[in-house]
């Protein structure tokens, strides 16, 4: 899955069933468009079961993390963005902040959040993996696809045909 010719917006008004994601996520990774099957991850403030996820094969999915849109710390820093890169994985999406942006825009990774924070997260174990989270008013279910691109981020139940 290289092809990364494809538009939002062309696959919004071919899918109109596909949910498309309120304004409000911005990029901060080195890949504008990305996409891939979904895998999630419910926390706060705590970004261990992050580090866990981003440590594993990752296939070209995209990571969704719903960190309930906190602004007091990032989930995600170029550390974990690295790992990330190298595991495999396509993106990661977060409802929270990121930090070390300089960095993570130099990696092969596409990287969405809300905001930037300089303050990393605490380390205490909590969060849930493989669970439907929602937020931008979009459910993000494990296994289905999300494409995004600078014009936002759309998710379908099934995998979509893209330019090759």
């Amino acid at each position: 899955m290289d092809s990364t010719d494809f538009s939002t917006a062309d696959l919004a008004d071919a899918h109109p069933a596909a949910q498309v994601a309120s304004p409000g996520l911005r990029h901060f990774g080195g890949r504008g468009r990305f996409f891939g099957p979904i895998a999630t991850i419910l926390c706060f403030e705590d970004n261990s079961r992050v580090r866990e996820l981003v440590g594993t094969p990752g296939h070209d999915r995209v990571l969704v993390v719903d960190g309930g849109g906190s602004m007091q710390c990032a989930l995600l820093g170029d550390l974990l963005g690295e790992k990330a890169a190298q595991n495999g994985w396509a993106g990661v999406v977060l409802n929270g902040c990121v930090r070390d942006t300089r960095r993570l825009r130099e990696l092969p990774l596409g990287v969405m959040a809300l905001e930037t924070h300089p303050r990393r997260s605490e380390k205490r174990g909590l969060g849930e993996v493989g669970i439907p989270v929602r937020f931008a008013g979009v459910t993000f279910e494990p296994g289905w696809h999300l494409y995004a691109d600078e014009d936002g981020l759309l998710v379908t139940a099934e995998s979509l045909s893209l330019p090759t």
